[in-house]
């Protein structure tokens, strides 16, 4: 007996372009990192005493840093859901005219204040932006295409990570540091064209009421709790009244938070997502693996900078073999998922970060730089075959109506985890750092200066450069307690990133059917497998999922 096949869920207008679409979506997620990892190689200009830089300290870089993670982070549930409410493309387009004008006034600003501040602009723009870039990869293109298109969407950030440093060394070599801010504004420009031209609207189309206390107690926790987090990583003391407080604070509107949406009709999050383990193992395992990658990345830049003399386009250079493997491997994870599972494969990549974290003990202040080559190839592998599984889990046990608020979800977990990592971490860094510098500083002529020289590597070398001849003899015991806490740090990183790997193979699925992608009602929903054989099986699942394809398939018309 032969069945009809069902019909694609895509409007065919939108099918014939999703190349194109995604294409556009890839350019607005290469701005947004692009953006930071140019910001990581401009760190040591900006550092700089004017008008080379803007004479920012190590606080305010940080903070730099910092503004941004805390408004995007804070906002990013928000946004998935303003995004599900009143059309995804606004809210695309809003994000990135936001991150356009917040990247001029960046690269306009005349001391680390106003930097700080159009930095925490920036983060408003990309919080509207990410949420919605992966909520309309899940509505333009069909369930069997998906994982390509995440990986490819993945593999964009490996780009991005590729060409932000080479893009910002040259910069730098060659026009001042604001230019690594103004050279997001022309990438803008084309990406919003692009986007009115190219990217249908998509919305949920039963949000149901608004849910203001809901959104506010978001905002507040995830802004508490990772102000909490920042500022005990800045103090090196998370027992600080200015630490502990705000934390406090922060899990406690959360606790109220999710009290508040099991209770409610019309929750903003529906908290029964996290009762399937795929959802809420793949969230806990992003979390990790972020709070290891973030706390590492922040001090590469110091190590072939400040230790190893390399100029910031080589030590952009030096970070291509990172970008490059994610680049590759990214978008063809889907392959090796389909034949070892999710399970395996996110597992053993994991250990492959975690090999590659073991491989900066390697590292000293003479070690052959192509180690640092390979230790980058190593883990950009294993980052490869870890992002792109894990986002498909998350987002394909959710129901497609919600995407916005599911990539927020990703994108929280993600953040939180980083942030965690650059406090805790940085946290480490700073404390075995000055430890160990300490007994070098004793001799300088004030406790002030002893200080300011022990804040970090930089402040030392700083110091040791006001001093003239007097201050040589601080280098080389500068560079070598950063060495041993750079040490230090990568090697709690590694046995995090194995408890990561373990929790992997655990918690993780071996396979997830094709098609699995939970009802309205979320995840657990009775999702039908693709390939059921059976066309009342598919137009089953099709029905299922029609919610947001009503409101693409009308936008289709009209383009039409």
């Amino acid at each position: 007996m032969t069945t009809a096949a069902a019909p694609p869920r895509v409007p065919e207008a939108i099918h014939r372009r999703r190349w194109a679409i995604l294409g556009t979506l890839v350019l607005a997620l290469l701005v947004v990192v692009l953006d930071n990892s140019i910001l990581n190689v401009a760190m040591k200009t900006i550092a700089s005493p004017a008008p080379t830089g803007i004479g920012a300290s190590q606080s305010d870089l940080e903070w730099s840093i910092n503004s941004y993670t805390l408004v995007f982070a804070g906002l990013l549930f928000t946004s998935g859901l303003l995004g599900d409410r009143f059309g995804r493309k606004r809210a695309l387009l809003a994000g990135m005219v936001v991150f356009g004008l917040a990247s001029l006034l960046s690269a306009l600003a005349s001391t680390p204040g106003e930097l700080i501040g159009y930095r925490a602009l920036m983060g408003v723009g990309g919080a509207l932006a990410m949420p919605a870039t992966l909520a309309i990869i899940m509505n333009v293109f069909e369930r069997a295409e998906q994982p390509k298109a995440i990986g490819i969407w993945a593999g964009a950030v490996g780009l991005a990570i590729a060409i932000g440093p080479i893009t910002g060394g040259l910069l730098i070599e060659h026009f001042w540091w604001g230019s690594v801010f103004l050279v997001n504004v022309p990438i803008v420009i084309v990406a919003v064209i692009a986007m009115v031209l190219l990217v249908p609207e998509s919305k949920d189309p039963n949000p149901g009421r608004l849910d203001p206390v809901g959104v506010l107690l978001s905002i507040i926790g995830l802004v508490a709790l990772i102000y909490g987090i920042i500022k005990g990583g800045e103090l090196a003391d998370f027992t600080a009244a200015a630490a502990w407080v705000p934390v406090l604070v922060g899990v406690v509107a959360l606790t109220a938070f999710v009290l508040f949406e099991r209770r409610t009709a019309h929750p903003a999050l529906d908290v029964g997502w996290f009762r399937n383990k795929v959802f809420s193992a793949s969230v806990v395992v992003i979390g990790v693996v972020f709070f290891a990658l973030m706390g590492v990345s922040f001090f590469g830049v110091f190590y072939t900078q400040s230790v190893r003399g390399y100029s910031a386009l080589q030590a952009g250079v030096l970070m291509l073999p990172l970008a490059a493997a994610q680049l590759v491997f990214a978008p063809r994870a889907r392959l090796v998922v389909d034949r070892f599972g999710i399970r395996a494969t996110c597992a053993v990549g994991m250990l492959f970060i975690a090999v590659g974290f073991l491989g900066y003990l390697l590292l000293d202040a003479t070690t052959p730089i192509w180690v640092l080559v390979v230790l980058g190839l190593l883990m950009g592998t294993g980052m490869a075959h870890v992002m792109p599984p894990i986002t498909v889990s998350i987002m394909g046990s959710l129901p497609r109506e919600k995407a916005g608020a599911g990539s927020a979800v990703n994108n929280t977990f993600r953040q939180v985890g980083g942030s965690l990592g650059v406090a805790v971490l940085g946290a480490v860094l700073s404390t075995v750092y000055r430890d160990g510098v300490s007994d070098s500083l004793s001799h300088l002529p004030t406790p002030e200066l002893r200080e300011k020289a022990g804040e970090s590597l930089e402040a030392t070398l700083a110091v040791a450069a006001h001093l003239g001849d007097r201050g040589r003899e601080l280098v080389g015991p500068a560079n070598e307690s950063f060495i041993h806490a750079m040490h230090v740090v990568a090697g709690l990183s590694a046995g995090i990133t194995a408890v990561g790997a373990l929790l992997a193979l655990l918690l993780l699925p071996g396979r997830v059917p094709a098609g699995a992608q939970g009802g309205p009602g979320g995840p657990g929903g009775s999702g039908t497998p693709a390939g059921a054989g059976t066309a009342a099986g598919a137009t089953a699942a099709a029905a299922r999922q029609n919610g947001s394809g009503e409101t693409v398939r009308k936008t289709a018309a009209a383009d039409a």
